[in-house]
């Protein structure tokens, strides 16, 4: 399994949230495709990338538009990117994806809120002969010519492992842990609760307390602190992203439990409210970085559109992050927003 590189991790992380909306990349002119408008005589016709993201409002999908918007530059004036968010609703994403569909444009990047409502307007967006990639959360059924994301199973199953290893080697006496899930109905939150479970599941005596706060911070720590009222007694934190894990650590820190336990989660964006540096300062003790795959989907769309061969699944692989290699991934990870 080939390892994620960290010339794309470089430039994803340390990011400043974009604000909610659509957002688009600075054009010299009109184009074609969006907006319904034709170059001027003699002008390049610009080839238009729509990018559908499911919610900007979470640092790991910050992470992605810079990295789009970063990356589109390297390829100079012939393209446009023009960014929508959906802010996690399911009918702005199919309304929004919609719009591009009527636009024109050359080429649709969709992130699913979820799988199953999204799956005929991206089907649809395919059949009428727009290029289609879908980008690290699956679809109900393959409507798309190519999927780039990373394993969210193997995720799961290091992260479990890893729980596990903690609690046998402390030698603890069924041990309490507090599973945050992620959106409900999204490949990423099922994947990463089953792939984490295989190895949980197996710890003599676990009692495993499951709760959902969607991915974001916020709503952890809500969750989190009538977790703390109702259970004395807690050993580990499994979060499927690293903001929840955050978030459950800061309701830890306000009740003075935070030490009683540890906080395991998932994502590992660098700058300094990223994971890996959660890790550095013992917020954390561990998180797993997902590629955000944003690079890699715009290395792939530029082919498509000039009409080079791709192979049709490109899985990126994670990387665990400990105290004794989070300095060294951080200095690799973090650089300046666009």
């Amino acid at each position: 399994m080939k390892r994620f590189g960290f010339g794309v991790l470089a430039v994803a992380m340390c990011v400043a949230m974009l604000g909610c909306g659509q957002q688009s990349t600075p054009t010299n002119g009109p184009t074609e495709g969006a907006g319904g408008q034709t170059p001027a005589a003699g002008a390049q016709k610009k080839l238009v990338i729509g990018f559908s993201q499911c919610n900007s409002a979470e640092p790991y999908r910050t992470a992605q538009n810079n990295i789009f918007q970063s990356k589109i530059k390297e390829y100079g004036d012939k393209y446009e990117l023009v960014i929508h968010d959906a802010q996690q609703d399911n009918s702005r994403q199919r309304a929004q994806i919609e719009t591009l569909i009527t636009q024109k444009v050359d080429l649709l990047i969709v992130a699913p809120n979820e799988a199953t409502p999204l799956t005929p307007v991206v089907k649809k967006a395919h059949d009428a002969g727009i290029k289609v990639i879908c980008l690290e959360r699956d679809l109900a059924e393959p409507v798309y010519d190519v999927f780039v994301g990373a394993d969210n199973v193997v995720i799961g199953e290091m992260a479990g492992q890893y729980v596990k290893e903690y609690c046998e080697g402390k030698g603890l006496q069924n041990p309490v842990i507090v599973e945050m899930k992620g959106y409900l109905g999204t490949k990423p939150q099922e994947e990463r609760h089953n792939g984490a479970r295989k190895s949980i599941d197996t710890i003599a005596g676990v009692k495993v307390i499951e709760e959902v706060a969607n991915w974001l911070q916020d709503e952890a720590k809500k969750r989190m602190q009538t977790i703390l009222q109702a259970n004395p007694k807690i050993d580990v934190v499994y979060a499927h992203n690293d903001p929840m894990a955050i978030g459950c650590y800061l309701a830890a820190q306000e009740a003075g439990r935070e030490k009683e336990m540890i906080f395991v989660g998932v994502d590992g964006l660098g700058g300094e409210a990223g994971g890996i540096k959660k890790v550095m300062d013992g917020v954390l003790a561990c998180t797993f970085i997902y590629p955000p795959c944003a690079s890699e989907a715009l290395d792939v769309a530029i082919k498509m559109l000039n009409g080079e061969p791709v192979e049709p699944r490109l899985i990126l692989q994670p990387t665990k992050v400990t105290p004794e290699n989070a300095k060294e991934l951080y200095e690799k990870a973090t650089v300046a927003a666009p």
